[in-house]
């Protein structure tokens, strides 16, 4: 299948499959897993942090490190599209009793400082704590500059704020600027990354912070159900995406730029080219087009998308330049 929907449905690499096959396993709940203990001693001592949690996926390394952050009654400030609010079941709310303060994103994905300084809430027993500033870098696969970084660093560390990185897909921003992942992790207090995107690990996320956080979220993790055992085996795999996978991202971007481009050729789309900075885009579709029925038809020909009136298309290491053309051939046809 040449797979669309997300970078999410990356298969393993033949590494990993034989790293997996491998692996040095212990149990991890004891702390007796040495290749989970290698893999987030090399993931904090490469992106900046004290410590690293291993976790099962991303909604959970957010998770945790809203629940390490904040004590119930507490406040979290973020994007209205932030993932952490909009696509994770409510967690921090359900689970942490913790409350989200969505702000407007604006287009190139940021919030703007000075309603994230209007919305800190003053010390009042009327208002919930605000304790926390999360941001999202890729946010709809565009790219928040290190300038913006810095500027909201400044503004948390001056209102008291701890400040988070939802950085599931951090390595695509990383390559996008010619930088290192830890350029942008230096400006926060904790950071998720996830492994099973485009870096292709079948599955796992990590948590980065200091020694406090990482041993709150390590508890709170195991009350959550998320401990493993012998979870060396998907440690290996998530080690060779942070060794071997980085890099090759920048093929991803630029077969989303040929997609992009391809797109904009055809009427029936409207794709906004400069909002197409790392691996995925918008294609708006025209209301004349019965886009269920073509997602319908391009399945049967082995090609998968989500329809919708706005169409996310991502591009992964599984789809090549070739993938590409037979999605636009095809798609010519059917219109």
């Amino acid at each position: 299948m040449i797979d669309f929907r997300s970078d999410t449905v990356t298969q393993p690499t033949a590494a990993m499959r034989s790293a997996i096959a491998n692996a040095v396993v212990g149990d991890d709940v004891y702390g007796d897993d040495p290749t989970v203990n290698r893999l987030e001693a090399m993931a904090a001592e490469r992106f900046g942090f004290d410590g690293a949690l291993f976790t099962s996926s991303g909604t959970q390394a957010n998770l945790l490190a809203l629940m390490s952050h904040c004590e119930r009654g507490d406040e979290y400030i973020c994007g209205q599209q932030a993932h952490n609010y909009k696509f994770e079941g409510g967690g921090a709310a359900v689970l942490g009793s913790i409350q989200p303060q969505p702000l407007s994103n604006q287009n190139d994905g940021s919030i703007l400082l000075s309603d994230i300084e209007a919305a800190i809430k003053p010390d009042d027993i009327h208002f919930a704590r605000t304790r926390l500033l999360s941001l999202e870098n890729t946010i709809g696969g565009k790219v928040l500059s290190q300038q913006y970084l810095a500027e909201a660093q400044s503004l948390a560390f001056n209102r008291g704020l701890k400040i988070h990185l939802d950085g599931a897909r951090v390595a695509n921003a990383a390559v996008a600027q010619s930088i290192e992942v830890s350029d942008i992790t230096q400006y926060f207090d904790s950071v998720s990354i996830c492994l099973s995107k485009g870096l292709c690990a079948p599955v796992g996320s990590l948590l980065l912070g200091d020694e406090r956080l990482i041993h709150r979220a390590r508890r709170w993790r195991k009350m959550l159900g998320g401990g493993m055992r012998q979870a060396g085996m998907l440690a290996a795999a998530a080690e060779i995406a942070l060794t071997e996978q980085v890099e090759r991202l920048a093929v991803d971007h630029d077969n989303a730029r040929y997609l992009a481009e391809q797109l904009s050729l055809l009427a029936e789309f409207e794709v906004d080219l400069t909002a197409v900075q790392t691996n995925m885009l918008f294609a708006k579709v025209a209301d004349n087009v019965d886009i269920k029925a073509i997602a319908t038809a391009l399945k049967q020909q082995g090609i998968l998308i989500s329809p919708g009136t706005t169409v996310r298309l991502v591009t992964h290491a599984d789809i090549n330049r070739a993938d590409v053309d037979t999605f636009i051939k095809a798609l010519k046809a059917l219109l």
